[in-house]
């Protein structure tokens, strides 16, 4: 029996300007979810909190969308170049999933 194999057992090995990309792109959102969480500890009005979590959002988007280009150049081309069409279904489902 052939198993399925798991995204969790695939790893990526990254450029180090795109790791730091990404990894700043996290820290900018991290930062801005702490500023939410002091926003609601110091009980701020409700549409600036509103707001602030719109940015996140953007902000997560924005990650998103720069990770997914990354790997739509580099380990979809690479497994549609070396015959895994698999791929194409995973990458579908992955959109669907990011389209909620």
């Amino acid at each position: 029996m052939e198993e399925k194999a798991c995204c969790c057992n695939k790893t990526k090995e990254r450029t180090e300007e795109e790791y730091k990309r990404l990894i700043h792109r996290l820290n900018r959102i991290e930062g801005q979810i702490r500023g939410i969480r002091g926003m609601v500890e110091k009980n701020a009005y409700c549409t600036d909190i509103l707001v602030q979590s719109a940015a996140v959002t953007a902000a997560v988007n924005a990650f998103n969308r720069e990770l997914l280009s990354n790997h739509i150049r580099t380990c979809v081309a690479q497994d549609i170049r070396d015959g895994k069409d698999e791929v194409i279904d995973e990458l579908v489902s992955t959109l669907q999933k990011l389209m909620k």
